[in-house]
């Protein structure tokens, strides 16, 4: 009898170590990318990986492709290039002042590099990792979202202007979009056919922004201070956290109207949601943590550990 307890407890065991890596890639279908501020590294999930980037690692992006991860670094006012398998640091590539946002254009073949302390943009070749082009903007560009398409760019001045509009082909801004109900518009995305825009600010408040008609439709209340936003890859929700707060604002795409809002801990910044749009991943900067949120439940399913303050999210499939 005794044996046979210890035999279903051996099983027990195995099935249950068995398991655990399953549902550690079921809650990262695809690699998730992570920069940690203050520790000037990038952890890689879920490879549990993490290597040594350069100070201040900031803003992130993943090429198209998933082979290269391209990160910020203010202070060095930088863009470093790592091969997003291995970690390797490919290059370092010279911007602007006080380097912020970055996204890669569509078809994977430029980044666009916010230097909000010049308030110019560099356009990056990313065959050459050469800056080939500079954009001059209002006060401020903070972080930039492409239309499917790549013809254009949006970006958020966070000096109070707006939104500006970037026409890629001509590589200049063509119009600026008014954000009233705004307080330095921060971080953007688009909705699912790319007609709205969600931008978050520094304060409390995400703007909807009609693009086609470049007027605001409403301005939601959310998290106290300034948060990344994405829109989930089925156009369903809109997240947001808020740095000096401890909450997820959960807002429905098509209504506008927050419909949850899930306690996180103190400090959410980064947050992207898996290309399938199962689950959300947030970065925690004062407890330096990820936490994975199950999106059909909005409960968080896994807190990781993480080095210093945790700041930006990069999925690939969700720019």
């Amino acid at each position: 009898m005794q044996d046979k307890y210890k035999m279903k407890t051996l099983s027990l065991l195995i099935a249950g170590l068995i398991a655990a890596p399953l549902l550690h890639a079921q809650e990262f279908p695809e690699s998730v990318y992570v920069s940690q501020k203050q520790a000037g590294k990038i952890a890689k999930f879920n490879a549990n990986a993490s290597w040594t980037g350069g100070p201040n690692m900031l803003y992130e992006a993943i090429t198209p492709d998933g082979k290269r991860l391209l990160v910020t670094s203010p202070s060095k006012q930088s863009v470093y290039v790592f091969d997003s398998s291995t970690g390797k640091q490919i290059k370092i590539i010279k911007v602007g002042k006080a380097s912020k946002g970055i996204k890669i254009s569509p078809n994977g073949k430029e980044a666009y590099v916010s230097n909000e302390g010049e308030n110019t943009i560099s356009v990056v070749d990313l065959a050459s990792y050469k800056v080939v082009a500079k954009i001059s903007t209002a006060k401020m560009p903070h972080n930039v979202r492409f239309s499917d398409d790549g013809k254009i760019a949006y970006v958020t001045l966070q000096g109070g202007a707006g939104i500006g509009v970037i026409d890629t082909k001509t590589r200049s801004v063509v119009k600026v979009i008014p954000t009233p109900g705004l307080t330095g518009p921060h971080n953007l995305d688009l909705s699912k056919d790319g007609k709205i825009a969600f931008v978050r600010d520094t304060v409390k408040n995400v703007a909807v922004v009609d693009l086609v008609k470049g007027s605001v439709i409403k301005v939601v209340k959310v998290g106290l201070g300034h948060s990344g936003i994405d829109v989930s890859p089925n156009g369903k929700y809109v997240y947001t956290g808020g740095i000096a707060g401890d909450t997820v604002s959960v807002i429905d795409a098509k209504t506008h109207a927050v419909v949850k809002t899930i306690k996180v801990g103190k400090g959410p910044h980064g947050l992207r949601t898996s290309k399938d749009s199962r689950w959300l991943y947030v970065s925690i900067t004062a407890g330096s943590q990820l936490l994975v949120i199950d999106t059909k439940t909005f409960k968080v399913s896994k807190e990781i550990k993480l080095a210093g303050f945790p700041f930006w999210v990069a999925v690939k499939g969700n720019p």
